[in-house]
């Protein structure tokens, strides 16, 4: 089978498409014909050695795809050969063929096409564990979503608007601004042009944002912990600036507020039965139309590194998808 594999740690450039042996199910796996894989930034932190698990190279990158059962190993029991699904790995996606443990991988409603289902469960599995599971979001809070217009941020503006909470979307430009508020934002702040701290007092008329969702750290971080209520939950999700902030401990006393680490591969690893509870919620909710993920462009695998290369440049709104 075809393959994109990563070759020397030096970024999206050392990508290219190998052959590789097919995968062979063990008890209780699966193997999946990927018909679409979604591209997320870890994988461009993976490409350069950055991440949290660093494989063996020469290594296939990609944590989500979706496709066709092809083969059961022995115990399997809730998916058969012929079913449609999406599943998220640490890395291995960007393949025609993946092979997962059985409650990795989640059935794709009618209607919910490869392309979407690829494109979805890695953001907005992150996202809702973070809100539910992590901030315990409630309806009539606010919340600030920081880095708005990508993947986790996109999926945390709807998310966060369908629990019922008043997203307040920051982004570096008017038209990310105007993509997030077709995904549930409410308010909006350009934080190239406008302070961020004083924006989130004007918007909440001095009292500060319930939950911050923070996939980006760096530079915003500190004030938009500066911007938090008091009892406010501050969402470390990632770093995609590739800064990790280091905040002033005395903010959190003073505020009475948490600051939460948010680390959804682990969950997923640790709680495979309820991750996949997640996942069956998110995608009834894209079946049903109130949840849109926003798809920038589809790619073939041959586009890999530009893939990456875009992603990592911050040239992409929402998700891109590559297909075999």
């Amino acid at each position: 089978m075809r393959a994109v594999r990563v070759h020397e740690l030096t970024g999206p450039s050392a990508l290219r498409v190998d052959d590789v042996p097919d995968p062979v199910p063990g008890a209780g796996q699966v193997v999946i014909d990927v018909r679409a894989a979604g591209v997320n930034f870890p994988d461009v932190l993976l490409s350069r050695g950055m991440y949290q698990f660093k494989p063996a190279l020469p290594f296939i990158p990609g944590g989500e795809a979706a496709g066709v059962v092809s083969a059961v190993g022995s115990g399997v029991t809730s998916l058969a050969v012929g079913d449609r699904v999406a599943t998220t790995v640490i890395y291995g996606a960007f393949a025609e063929r993946i092979c997962v443990p059985e409650l990795a991988a989640t059935r794709l409603p009618d209607g919910v096409d490869f392309t979407v289902g690829a494109a979805t469960l890695l953001t907005y599995a992150t996202t809702y564990h973070a809100l539910v599971d992590r901030a315990q979001l409630r309806a009539g809070e606010t919340l600030l979503v920081l880095g708005a217009a990508g993947g986790v941020g996109l999926a945390a503006c709807e998310l966060g608007a369908l629990l019922g909470a008043r997203v307040i979307a920051a982004a570096s430009s008017p038209d990310k601004l105007a993509l997030t508020r077709a995904h549930g934002a409410a308010e909006g702040i350009d934080y190239a042009r406008e302070d961020l701290r004083d924006r989130i007092k004007a918007l909440t008329s001095g009292n500060g944002v319930d939950v911050v969702y923070d996939p980006v750290g760096g530079a915003y971080a500190e004030p938009a912990l500066r911007g938090t209520a008091w009892n406010g939950r501050y969402l470390v999700v990632g770093f995609a600036s590739g800064d990790i902030p280091k905040i002033p401990l005395n903010l959190v006393l003073l505020k009475g507020c948490q600051i939460v680490g948010v680390f959804w591969g682990s969950f997923a690893a640790r709680e495979p039965a309820r991750n996949r509870e997640h996942a069956e919620r998110i995608f009834a909710w894209v079946a049903e139309g109130k949840l849109s993920p926003h798809i920038d462009a589809v790619m073939p695998f041959t586009g890999a590194t530009e893939a990456l290369a875009k992603l990592e440049q911050r040239q992409v709104k929402g998700k891109l998808v590559l297909t075999p």
